[in-house]
């Protein structure tokens, strides 16, 4: 593959309770732990809610893609991403449900659009046989 766009973020501190920022200084956060991670919680984010947020954006930009080159409209989409963590062997796993909302749109038809956004979604397509994703059209 030739990269049309690279981004580049680090992180420094404490892992899940340091610091990230991109390259470019436009992402800049500090982490927390959860609580049910065993964390304090606090005012940070952490890397179940960026990888969240990437692959809600993405996958509802794929969508949208998907819908223009049907020649349909969708007006008010959205694209809710849950990603959970858990023990899985000796480390963690990852699992994620997708919720995407297409209103006016049949529910048949929908579930099309979805399936083809996944197909093309780099995120769907990166954790495609490594982590369970759950397309949910509500």
């Amino acid at each position: 593959m030739n990269p049309l766009y690279t981004a580049k973020a680090t992180s420094t501190g404490a892992g899940r309770l340091g610091h990230v920022a991109s390259s470019d200084g436009v992402l800049e956060h500090d982490l927390s732990m959860p609580k049910e991670l065993g964390g304090a919680g606090g005012g940070g984010t952490n890397p179940e809610q960026l990888f969240a947020a990437g692959y809600a954006a993405c996958f509802h930009s794929a969508l949208q893609g998907v819908a223009r080159r049907e020649k349909l409209k969708i007006a008010d989409s959205s694209v809710t991403a849950e990603v959970g963590i858990g023990k899985q062997g000796e480390g963690f796993g990852l699992a994620v449900t997708l919720e995407i909302a297409l209103p006016g749109i049949e529910h048949a038809q929908a579930e099309k659009l979805v399936e083809a956004a996944h197909q093309m979604c780099p995120y769907s397509n990166a954790t495609r046989g490594n982590i369970d994703v759950d397309l949910k059209v509500v």
